[in-house]
């Protein structure tokens, strides 16, 4: 059985499909059955189960061949991220207690840094897997294209990517959801022993400039980046409900100065396919 957190999301999705793609029976963890009954309905088993639960969440990865485990996005934690600790506690407990062959652990650039940041959840997730003493995979991806779903609007409206990523001239790794969840399911595949990282970015690197230039072809107006003075982020932030943006400027800050970067530049990254054009392409037609 292979056995998959977060299957509603993106990434999640994508390993759905690829595993069953594969013939490999499929088990979809989900919070609501019956928003998720079409992973029943295309043969996957399903089981229910609350983030934190720890007997729910042992039931599920019981008599797993390989489970995929991640933590769900958070970019306002506590500033002890207690939420977050409980989150991997549960998930601990339940791989301790059922021992599955393989653990593909859904990471992130950076997180293997020590300055403090919202990648801190992270890596404190990782060193949580690393305790259990079973073959794990980390996946790193680089920044998600994906994230750029939220300057749409203003760029269909304005004109105008406001970019917390600068200079808005400086190109970074990125990768799309869609080649992460195929690099995590051939990673579920996999016969290891210890733990491995597998870092991964797209075909090129880009910067909010390209950014601005992809959302420009994809809405069929002008559009350009603009850099939002850091100053700013802290009201801005919490203008928008945040109640401790401190973690989320500090991992902007980490990859605006550079901190967060693969261990040799990318030169051994597992590079995926999808282009952004092509994931802001999507995202446009999906708003």
């Amino acid at each position: 059985m292979y056995t998959v957190m977060g299957i509603t999301g993106r990434v999640g999705g994508v390993i759905g499909h690829d595993l069953l793609k594969a013939g490999l029976p499929l088990r979809a963890i989900v919070q609501d059955p019956v928003k998720s009954s079409r992973w029943a309905t295309l043969g996957g088993e399903i089981a229910v189960a609350e983030n934190g639960d720890v007997e729910a969440l042992t039931n599920a990865f019981r008599g797993s061949e390989a489970v995929f485990v991640m933590l769900p996005p958070n970019a306002d934690p506590e500033p002890d991220f207690s939420h977050a600790r409980h989150l991997i506690d549960a998930v601990r407990q339940a791989l301790a207690a059922t021992r599955p062959k393989r653990v593909v652990c859904l990471s992130s650039i950076g997180a293997d840094c020590d300055a403090p940041s919202l990648l801190t959840a992270l890596s404190m997730f990782e060193t949580a897997m690393i305790s259990l003493s079973l073959p794990v995979t980390f996946l790193r991806p680089a920044w998600l294209m994906e994230n750029f779903s939220w300057d749409i609007a203003p760029a269909r409206e304005r004109g105008v990517l406001p970019s917390y990523l600068q200079p808005v001239e400086r190109a970074i790794p990125m990768v799309s959801t869609s080649d992460v969840g195929h690099v995590a399911a051939r990673a579920m595949q996999d016969d290891i022993d210890g733990e491995r990282v597998l870092e991964i970015e797209g075909p090129e690197r880009y910067s909010p400039d390209d950014i601005a230039a992809a959302l420009a072809r994809a809405l069929v107006r002008d559009v350009h980046a603009e850099a939002v003075p850091r100053a700013a982020w802290d009201p801005l932030f919490r203008a928008q409900g945040m109640r401790n943006p401190l973690p989320r400027i500090q991992m902007l800050d980490g990859f605006n100065d550079g901190t967060f970067r693969f261990a040799d530049d990318g030169r051994h990254a597992v590079r995926g396919d999808v282009t952004l054009v092509e994931a802001i392409a999507a995202l446009v037609r999906e708003s």
